[in-house]
């Protein structure tokens, strides 16, 4: 999305083109998959905003986040790791697409308009909509799954993952115990995961 607007006119048409052509969204993240799966979920704020800079709304998102997907279980989702960060957050979910796309569409909305009427800035855009990645191997699922809980370091808001309130990493090292989280992390490194769309 930032490098569309440094784009010349003629380079923006050829993107636009190409993805006419793929029949995806002009403007938007396709969504490829559209059934039950697992998937790595990812939103930004807008221009990726710290609209979330406050400890307490992180805390205030991440509660109705959890409870709102959770709380209609005829879906039976299962909500495996996530954080919340200033800007952004990341799920790691199994879900049918389709309802999940709903539910956050509902959530956003939500959080939206509460957080402008508190900011005094009724017409700001909040979201830009959310991106999936279907999860395709153990690799894959564990690759994630750190990348989530390394998120805070990665963005320079924590020194350690054990210091951001807003995740799923606290859950995992009671679940698993830190021997387990570090034998995670040598056999599925995170590499370069994210790199380009989480920036």
């Amino acid at each position: 999305m930032y490098e569309y607007r440094k784009m010349t006119p003629a380079q923006r048409a050829s993107i636009l083109a190409g993805r006419k052509s793929l029949h995806r969204p002009w403007h938007a993240p396709p969504h490829f998959g559209q059934d039950r799966g697992t998937y790595l979920i990812s939103a930004a704020c807008y221009e990726h905003r710290p609209v979330m800079a406050t400890d307490a709304r992180r805390t205030h998102f991440e509660t109705l986040l959890l409870d709102r997907l959770t709380s209609e279980a005829d879906d039976n989702v299962n909500i495996h790791a996530w954080v919340i960060l200033p800007n952004h957050y990341h799920l790691l979910i199994e879900t049918d697409l389709r309802l999940f796309a709903k539910r956050v569409a509902r959530l956003h909305n939500g959080t939206a308009t509460q957080w402008n009427r508190e900011d005094g800035t009724p017409s700001r855009k909040v979201w830009h909509r959310f991106s999936d990645r279907v999860i395709r191997s153990e690799r894959h699922y564990y690759a994630s799954l750190n990348y989530i809980h390394a998120n805070p370091v990665k963005h320079g808001h924590a020194t350690s993952a054990h210091d951001w309130p807003q995740s799923s990493f606290d859950l995992y090292v009671k679940m698993v115990g830190r021997n387990q989280l570090a034998t995670w992390w040598k056999h599925y490194p995170i590499g370069d995961y994210g790199q380009g769309w989480d920036d």
